[in-house]
């Protein structure tokens, strides 16, 4: 059985009242980077004692979190690359026209392109489905009156919400709080089924009708004015090129697929492929449509990708340097010595000072798995919400797949994610949206989720 106590320090201290002042710098719509960084000296100096061991640490984080997502800033700078691409051949619109009739309202647009994100999601996890429907669909359904904003929410809530914290086919997410509760990876699925399907009925749901009459305003939360997504071009502009690479583009994307299913590939492995062919498809639209001009026009192109990740993700990685501390970032930015994520050892301790039954162990896994998914990761808590799903279960005698079930559900929709901005960096770059305004926006129908979720697993356990 898990044991339920954790000595809390000075940092614990510290980066609890450095989350709550974050947070409230978000809600008062005010940029946090400032704050994050004055908190990482803070932390620093509380854990080493030193002032240069506090100048270190801002750095230290910085660098780690810069590395964390190298990832993902590269796969969106190559595939903002590709889509340059696409619009100056005119490939993007020929790709697009024959879904042009089926979106026939921003309404319907919405709904097509959250289930292909949910589609594909179920197959290839949600990093790499991300930079495919974003780089094929995302054109059109700006096009067709879709926000970028409401774009986003869609292809978030339906890849980075429902499908990864469900996960039935990939079952990545399913299997590490199984073993971590001592149980078949099945039970979750089959137990927990009603929260999964519940959970995202209701966020998707409540996402559409509390924003259905916006999806088609220009919205206020654009980066900034050096790029949106841009509708396709008008007419394809370089003839039999423009032909070519809209057919073959999709093809190359498929042919991703199969060799995703035939190797196994999944995760950054995917998502390494995708990227990869993306380059290469730009390459090659370029050698088809500007002949002597390409070696000048891929540099142009690899340059705009690569400054707008850059732009996006700028102020992020200060921010996911703080959070990367509640996870296990900890030992690399801060030490050896350091073996727990902060955020881990908060709810850990909280556990052990609740009283419990069934009902307030449904209520503390729910709060435990948000909180473990403040680091932005998702899976970082998962270890943590099935090993307390056996414990919760000796206690009270609530069933361990469900509340296992429960902690999952709010690890990945919190962190992995939905709620932080730090979680949902790659839709928000494709669509070039504010994260925080992503993460707004995603508040309410999460939230409500969250309480129709919990109701559903009291009545199970």
């Amino acid at each position: 059985m898990l044991e339920l106590t954790t000595t809390l320090t000075t940092l614990h201290i510290v980066y609890l009242i450095g989350v709550i002042v974050i947070l409230a710098v978000m809600v008062l719509r005010r940029d946090t980077p400032v704050v994050c960084i004055l908190f990482l000296f803070l932390l620093g100096l509380a854990a080493t004692g030193t002032l240069a061991g506090g100048i270190q640490a801002v750095f230290n984080a910085t660098l780690y979190a810069a590395k964390e997502f190298m990832e993902i800033i590269a796969t969106i700078a190559l595939i903002t690359a590709l889509s340059k691409c696409l619009s100056d051949l005119g490939s993007d619109y020929l790709m697009m026209k024959p879904l042009a009739g089926v979106m026939c309202n921003p309404s319907a647009t919405w709904w097509i392109l959250g289930l292909t994100m949910l589609f594909f999601s179920l197959f290839l996890w949600p990093s790499p489905s991300v930079a495919l429907v974003g780089a094929i669909m995302l054109p059109l359904v700006i096009q067709k009156g879709l926000n970028p904003l409401a774009a986003a929410m869609a292809m978030n809530l339906f890849g980075h919400g429902i499908a990864l914290s469900y996960d039935f086919i990939i079952q990545g997410a399913p299997a590490i709080s199984a073993s971590a509760a001592g149980i078949d990876t099945t039970k979750i699925l089959t137990a927990g089924s009603p929260l999964f399907i519940t959970m995202g009925t209701v966020t998707v749901l409540c996402a559409f009708f509390l924003n259905r009459r916006s999806m088609d305003h220009t919205p206020v939360s654009l980066q900034g004015a050096s790029r949106q997504p841009a509708a396709p071009s008008q007419a394809p502009v370089k003839g039999r090129a423009s032909l070519f690479i809209a057919v073959f583009t999709p093809l190359a994307f498929l042919g991703d697929i199969f060799l995703m299913f035939a190797f196994g590939l999944k995760g950054g492995d995917a998502t390494s492929l995708v990227s990869g062919t993306a380059t290469l498809l730009m390459v090659l639209g370029t050698a088809l449509g500007f002949g002597s001009k390409t070696p000048e026009k891929v540099t142009d192109y690899l340059t705009h990708g690569f400054l707008f990740a850059i732009r996006i993700f700028a102020p992020v990685i200060l921010i996911g340097a703080f959070f990367f501390l509640g996870g296990e970032g900890i030992s690399t930015i801060l030490g050896e010595q350091y073996q727990n994520g902060i955020m881990n050892d908060w709810a850990v301790w909280l556990a052990g000072k609740t009283p419990l039954n069934r009902y307030m162990a449904a209520l503390l896994q729910m709060a435990i798995g948000a909180l473990t998914g403040l680091d932005g990761s998702g899976f970082s808590g998962l270890p943590l919400t099935g090993a307390l799903s056996r414990t919760f279960s000796l206690v009270t005698g609530g069933s361990v797949p469900v509340l296992a079930a429960l902690g999952q559900i709010t690890a990945i929709f919190v962190g992995g994610g939905t709620i932080v901005p730090w979680g949902i960096i790659p839709v928000a770059a494709i669509c070039d949206v504010s994260p925080t305004e992503l993460a707004r926006r995603n508040l309410l129908p999460v939230s409500i989720g969250f309480a129709c979720t919990f109701a559903v697993a009291c009545l199970l356990l």
